[in-house]
């Protein structure tokens, strides 16, 4: 994906209330459990052969080459603890919301007779529960990393830049050229 929606992944998987399997072979054994027994299906998911998934279950195997223990540390991530992960989801979407922190080039449209260049800024902002439920929802439905951007936008721009419709009525903004960018839930 892309830099916004990495860093959605990341706080997600802190939601975690246990860390994942350690071993390469440990990590096979929940992939295989999560697909139901199919060592093809964990096979084709991570682009091994079958028999390598066999042999990671026997024990044959221990130390997978960096790239299978990337892709196999990455969707154990994914799967680990589903439960916990969407109940942290729903309270930070109904409930709680998510926090921004990101340094990144806002652009701005705004009335006649005002600053419109756009600048680098360092902003950490609490966004409502509706921007952290647009923001799921939207990746969840396979949104572009462009679209996610456009919702942090949208939820910096009413909240911060705004302050909820109190000021810069008519100001528009863009979020661009992020250099980093982490959420917290």
């Amino acid at each position: 994906m892309g830099i916004l929606g990495d860093s959605l992944d990341k706080a997600t998987a802190g939601t975690a209330t246990r860390p994942i399997p350690k071993s390469a072979g440990a990590q096979m054994r929940y992939l295989v459990k999560q697909h139901s027994g199919s060592t093809k299906a964990v096979a084709q998911l991570l682009g091994i052969s079958q028999r390598t998934v066999e042999r990671y279950l026997k024990g044959t195997l221990k130390r997978p080459r960096k790239d299978l223990a990337t892709r196999l540390t990455g969707e154990v991530r994914k799967k680990w603890q589903p439960r916990v992960v969407a109940r942290a989801k729903k309270r930070a979407a109904s409930t709680d919301g998510i926090r921004i922190e990101t340094r990144a080039r806002f652009g701005f449209t705004a009335a006649p007779g005002t600053t419109d260049d756009g600048r680098i800024r360092l902003i950490t902002q609490h966004l409502p529960p509706t921007y952290a439920a647009r923001l799921f929802t939207a990746q969840e439905q396979g949104a572009t990393e462009q679209q996610l951007q456009d919702i942090a936008a949208a939820g910096l721009q009413e909240i911060y830049f705004k302050d909820r419709g109190r000021r810069a009525p008519g100001l528009q903004v863009e979020l661009t050229d992020i250099d980093y960018i982490e959420l917290d839930f």
